[in-house]
């Protein structure tokens, strides 16, 4: 074999490990995110349970329909804040599982363009005459398709900024509008 055949291996095998890692660490942060889910979901179904008994004991004490609608009334708002703080706390879980994929795939991404480069800098050394040319250009291309992924990631994140404002904003609005009605 040639030592360029031998540099392609080893790199292949790199790439494979690095990538296998990587398939490693995202399915452990997605089972971790599916476990606070859970337990989320756990708490507030037991949650939910004890404050519908004690409701429906309540309703079911009013004596006459003015206490029965007041009572009501008097749930609604404490039923809307948990339920915005539940859709938060699920919020929280995707964000951060989000960001921990984004930082993944980032750093593995830097790891290959790493090796990528090292592997075409060893070519490159060891090319025949006049094939300067089309090293410089594979270069010019990975260095595209780099610059290319970091604009599409940027542009990734600020959407998902954007869109998280205008969720938590159109959530206040419902809540103070909600709140309004209910006072």
């Amino acid at each position: 074999m040639f030592p360029i055949q031998n540099q392609i291996s080893a790199a292949t095998k790199n790439s494979l490990e690095a990538h296998l890692a990587l398939y490693a660490s995202l399915t452990n942060k997605t089972f971790e995110s599916i476990e606070k889910l859970v337990t989320l979901n756990i708490t507030a179904v037991k949650a939910s349970m004890e404050e519908s008994s004690v409701a429906a004991r309540q309703m079911l004490a009013a004596k006459d329909p003015q206490e029965f609608l007041a009572v009501v009334t008097a749930q609604s708002k404490p039923a809307l804040e948990k339920a915005v703080a539940y859709g938060n706390h699920v919020s929280g879980i995707a964000s951060s599982a989000h960001a921990e994929f984004v930082k993944a795939a980032e750093v593995q991404m830097a790891a290959v363009a790493s090796k990528v480069n090292e592997l075409l800098d060893e070519v490159s050394k060891k090319a025949p005459a006049g094939t300067e040319g089309v090293v410089a250009m594979v270069k010019t291309a990975l260095d595209n398709a780099n610059g290319g992924y970091e604009q599409f990631a940027s542009t990734a994140k600020q959407a998902k900024e954007v869109l998280e404002a205008n969720v938590n904003a159109a959530v206040g609005e419902f809540v103070k509008t909600a709140t309004h009605r209910a006072a």
